[in-house]
């Protein structure tokens, strides 16, 4: 007897059309469920903790040893520069948000060694700054 009620109760509604109003377009399926979808309140959040979560090498302190080889490797590659020998460098690149950095190779032939800027220019236009070389391999070491 309740069910009755409650079916009977909008016989009246039941089969009348959707309004459809006048003065406003009708809204896309697609904008109807955008009004749905998920808030993320803390924007960034995920972003942040991926970064802080994010590994970087310290930079290693050279000893007065390595110091003195890496600048007469300097002073071959000054020497023989027109012959364009190819050679890598590997360096450390501070990280532009955190402390630390990452060490990287760069292999190619230099353009200059410029003294006063203390930075040696590739022929790519790289500049690697002298004091963050920690070592420097080619075949004219090999001599």
């Amino acid at each position: 007897m309740f069910e009755e009620k409650e079916t009977n109760r909008y016989e009246d509604i039941i089969h009348l059309p959707h309004h459809q109003s006048k003065t406003r377009p009708h809204m896309s399926i697609h904008d109807r469920a955008a009004q749905f979808s998920p808030f993320s309140a803390l924007t960034g959040y995920e972003d942040a903790v991926k970064e802080t979560a994010r590994l970087t090498d310290q930079k290693i302190e050279l000893s007065e040893e390595t110091k003195s080889v890496l600048s007469a490797k300097l002073n071959l590659i000054q020497d023989d520069i027109d012959k364009q020998p190819e050679i890598a460098i590997t360096y450390f690149l501070a990280d532009e948000k955190k402390s630390g950095g990452k060490y990287v190779t760069e292999i190619g032939v230099v353009k200059r060694i410029d003294p006063y800027q203390r930075v040696v220019v590739m022929q790519n236009k790289m500049k690697i700054p002298v004091d963050d070389i920690v070592e420097i391999l080619g075949d004219i070491f090999k001599q």
